[in-house]
């Protein structure tokens, strides 16, 4: 009787790193401590802009211009953007990276939006400021998701 030599089975993964397959990453304690607060200081600057803009748009004359108007408009629109995300950001959710990303970016070009057109009508610097400053943090926690 001859003796049937059997070969070891395949590795299922050819290298294994910290007990990840090759491809998987792992995050790192700065890394997630990076994240919370890049989330919490876009949260935090949602909120201050909602703020802002809702104050700028109480305040515009709902029977003034074409000009006033829009400057009424794009701050409630700001403020209830940033309401919304700062929700997304700082609650619960279900919502997916891509669908927190889709909100972020909407709320960053909303921003900017609004504080072009606050930059147009004087007393509305404080306004303007806090849009570009949540748009900043909004960039700022969307590298984080990267």
């Amino acid at each position: 009787m001859e003796k049937v030599v059997r070969k070891a089975p395949e590795p299922v993964f050819d290298v294994m790193d910290c007990g990840n397959p090759p491809g998987v990453t792992t995050t790192t304690q700065q890394e997630l401590f990076q994240f919370l607060e890049d989330r919490f200081a876009c949260a935090q600057a949602c909120t201050e802009c909602a703020r802002a803009c809702a104050l700028r748009a109480s305040l515009v004359d709902t029977d003034g211009t074409e000009e006033q108007e829009l400057v009424r408009r794009k701050g409630i629109m700001c403020a209830e953007v940033c309401d919304a995300t700062c929700r997304v950001l700082s609650e619960q959710n279900r919502l997916d990276e891509a669908g927190i990303r889709i909100q972020v970016e909407w709320c960053r070009t909303v921003c900017l939006e609004c504080a072009h057109v606050f930059d147009r009508h004087s007393g509305a610097e404080d306004g303007a400021k806090a849009a570009r400053d949540c748009a900043r943090a909004c960039t700022e926690f969307l590298a984080t998701l990267n």
